[in-house]
């Protein structure tokens, strides 16, 4: 069922002089997967209650979008590139936006995250991943060829 469906039986059961927690039970034993939540039934009525009985959903005030979004991500991705160790704090001086918006577009537009102090891609590209396959290979390949060197050189030792 879509919002418009369960908000034509929130609005039967307002008629009929339900009130939330009893609308919440019906529904939940009718459509026990899909009921919606409390919360969202709570403001159907509220809805209902200042007289606005319409099943559509009504507009959203959206914020318009921003102006030079292109350019702000160049020097984003740019700053970073140049240090990886850069605050989020520091962006945001030097570009004069907000800290939810710095955070945002490295998030979403870079798929980056901060990781010991440094922002890191959160995937690996396919370049990176193929060269992990090629070393492993080479390592392999170094094993096979002499076992007892290629664990000297390779496996650390704790001195203390």
């Amino acid at each position: 069922m879509d919002k418009k469906e369960f908000s034509v039986l929130i609005q039967y059961r307002f008629l009929k002089g339900k009130n939330t927690v009893e609308t919440k039970t019906w529904l939940d034993a009718v459509l026990p997967d899909t009921a919606p939540g409390r919360l969202s039934i709570k403001d159907c009525y509220a809805k209902f209650r200042l007289g606005e009985m319409s099943s559509e959903d009504g507009e959203r005030n959206l914020h318009p979008k921003e102006g030079g979004k292109d350019e702000t991500l160049y020097k984003i991705h740019k700053m970073i590139l140049n240090g990886r160790k850069l605050k989020v704090n520091e962006i945001t001086d030097i570009l004069n936006i907000s800290t939810e918006r710095v955070n945002h577009m490295i998030h979403e537009y870079f798929g980056m995250r901060k990781l010991c102090a440094k922002w890191v891609p959160r995937e690996l590209t396919f370049d990176q991943k193929q060269r992990r396959v090629d070393d492993s290979k080479q390592c392999l390949e170094m094993i096979k060829l002499n076992k007892p060197v290629f664990l000297h050189r390779y496996v650390a030792i704790d001195e203390t």
